[in-house]
C-alpha cells in the first residue's frame, strides 16, 4: 500500500514539475535578457524572464504555467526581436540562437520535428516555384516535386500525431496537385484552396504567429500572374483584405482586431497606402473602438497625418503683424519646419549652424515653432535667427502643435517640397543640410 502511494504522490510530482527553456546565443555580448510570454488569441501574458550571461541562459517556467506557444523575447522592439517555441509543459528543452541564422533547437520533442517539418516543405515549395518559372515542363520532374510535398507533408503529420505541433503541421499544407498543371492553373488552384486546412477557429492556432503569417501572405501574395502596376495590386490586395474579413467573420473581435491591426502596420511599413488606408478605415477603426484600442486609432491618424508625401498640417503665425498659415506660404521650393526649443541644449547648437547654411540657399523657407513654457527666452533667441520665420507655441510638449506633429524631441525637423507635402524628416541638422543639396 506504502508503495503504491508513493508512486501516486512521483506521479503527481511528475505533472506538475517545473520545466524550463535553456540555450545559447551568440554572438554572446549581444544579449543581456530574455521574457518568455503565453501567446493567446490577440494578446499575450507574461510567463518569466532571466538574464542572458555570456551568452546562455535557463528560463525557469514555472508548474502552473499554461501549454501552448511561448513567444521568447529578447531585445526592443519586441515585436521585431523573438522567436516562438512550442511549451508542452512536459519537458525541458534546449535551444541555439544565431543572430544571422535564428533558432535551431538541440533538445524538443515538439520544436525538432516542427521545424524540421518547416525547413523540408519550404525547400520542397521553392524547388515546385523554380520549376515553374525555369519555364521547364518535364512531367516526370513535376511529378518527382510533387510526390515529394505529398511525403514530407504526410510524413510529418503521422510523426507529430500525438503533439501539439501536429494542428500546426496540418494548418500549414500547402497546395499539392494531383497531376500537372500550369503555372496559371497551379497560382489560381493555390489561392481558391487556400484555406482549406486552416481552421480559423481553432484559438491554438489564432495564438500563434503561423496563423497570423498565412493570413498576411495571403493578402500580399495571393495576386494574378499578369503585370499589374502599383495601384492595380493595390486593389488586388483590397480584394484580399475583404477576404480575410469573410473569413474571419463570427470570430473573437479582440482576434480580428490583432489580425488587422498587423496588417495595417505590414501594409503600411510597406508604403502600400491605399491598402494600409482601407484596412483601418473599413476594418481596423470600428474593431479598435469596439475592444476598447482607442489608442490605436489615434496612433493610425497621427501616422497618416505625417507620412511622407502628406500634406503637412495647417500651422498658423504672425509675421510683421501680418497671419500667416503654413498652406498659403509662398515663395519657396522646399520649406523646412523646426520644432525646437529656446531651452534645449542640441537646439541652441543645430539651429544657428543651420541658420549659417541656409543663407546659401534662397529656394527654402523656413518657419521655426518653439515649444515653450513662455517667450522670455524664446524672444533673446529668435533674434539671433532673422532669417527664419518664427512662431511661439505654448505648453512645450503638452503644447497644440506638439501634438498635431507628434513632437517627441527637440530639435525635430520636417521638409515640404512646394506643395507643403511631407518628403523628409531628418534627424540632425547635418541631415537636412545633406538632404537639400542632393
Amino acid at each position: 500500500m506504502k508503495k503504491i502511494l508513493l508512486l501516486v504522490f512521483l506521479f503527481s510530482l511528475n505533472i506538475n514539475a517545473q520545466h524550463s527553456i535553456s540555450g545559447n546565443f551568440s554572438p554572446a555580448k549581444d544579449y543581456t535578457w530574455i521574457v518568455a510570454y503565453h501567446l493567446k488569441p490577440g494578446t499575450q501574458n507574461y510567463i518569466a524572464d532571466t538574464a542572458v550571461k555570456d551568452g546562455h541562459f535557463i528560463l525557469n517556467v514555472p508548474a502552473n504555467k499554461p501549454i501552448g506557444i511561448y513567444r521568447l523575447v529578447y531585445a526592443v522592439p519586441q515585436e521585431e526581436f523573438y522567436f516562438d517555441v512550442i511549451y508542452n509543459g512536459k519537458e525541458d528543452i534546449k535551444l541555439d540562437f544565431n543572430s544571422s541564422e535564428g533558432v535551431s533547437f538541440t533538445r524538443s520533442f515538439e520544436n525538432i520535428p516542427y521545424s524540421t517539418y518547416f525547413k523540408k516543405i519550404n525547400l520542397a515549395q521553392t524547388e515546385l516555384i523554380d520549376f515553374y518559372t525555369s519555364g521547364e515542363k518535364n512531367i516526370d520532374t513535376f511529378n518527382r516535386i510533387i510526390a515529394k510535398l505529398e511525403r514530407i507533408q504526410r510524413d510529418a503529420e503521422k510523426q507529430t500525431k500525438q503533439l501539439i505541433a501536429n494542428q500546426f503541421i496540418v494548418a500549414n499544407r500547402p497546395y499539392i496537385p494531383k497531376d500537372f498543371e500550369t503555372i496559371q492553373h497551379y497560382v489560381l488552384n493555390r489561392k481558391e484552396k487556400y484555406f482549406d486546412k486552416l481552421d480559423l477557429k481553432n484559438t491554438k492556432l489564432q495564438a500563434s504567429g503561423l496563423l497570423t503569417d498565412k493570413l498576411m501572405n495571403y493578402v500580399f501574395t495571393a495576386l494574378p500572374l499578369e503585370g499589374m502596376d502599383g495601384e492595380e495590386t493595390e486593389k488586388f490586395m483590397q480584394q484580399n483584405v475583404n477576404t480575410i474579413a469573410e473569413k474571419l467573420d463570427g470570430i473573437d473581435e479582440n482576434y480580428r482586431f490583432s489580425v488587422f491591426n498587423t496588417l495595417w502596420s505590414q501594409a503600411s511599413a510597406s508604403k502600400l497606402n491605399d491598402v494600409s488606408d482601407f484596412t483601418y478605415t473599413t476594418y481596423l477603426k470600428d474593431l479598435a473602438l469596439k475592444t476598447d484600442n482607442a489608442q490605436t486609432v489615434l496612433d493610425v491618424e497621427t501616422h497618416n497625418r505625417l507620412r511622407l508625401n502628406a500634406v503637412a498640417p495647417e500651422l498658423e503665425w504672425q509675421e510683421n503683424s501680418a497671419n500667416k498659415t503654413l498652406s498659403t506660404w509662398e515663395g519657396g521650393e522646399q520649406y523646412l519646419l523646426i520644432f525646437w526649443s529656446s531651452t534645449c541644449g542640441h537646439c541652441l547648437k543645430e539651429l544657428p549652424a543651420l541658420h549659417k547654411e541656409l543663407r546659401k540657399n534662397g529656394t527654402v523657407k523656413v518657419l521655426a515653432i518653439g515649444l515653450e513654457d513662455n517667450d522670455t527666452y524664446w524672444n533673446i533667441e529668435t533674434a539671433k535667427l532673422p532669417n527664419f520665420s518664427h512662431t511661439i507655441s505654448l505648453g512645450k510638449w503638452d503644447s497644440a502643435y506638439a501634438d498635431l506633429y507628434n513632437i517627441q524631441s527637440t530639435p525635430s525637423y520636417f521638409i515640404l517640397d512646394k506643395e507643403k507635402r511631407i518628403i523628409a524628416k531628418p534627424e540632425s541638422d547635418k541631415d537636412v543640410v545633406d538632404f537639400l543639396e542632393k
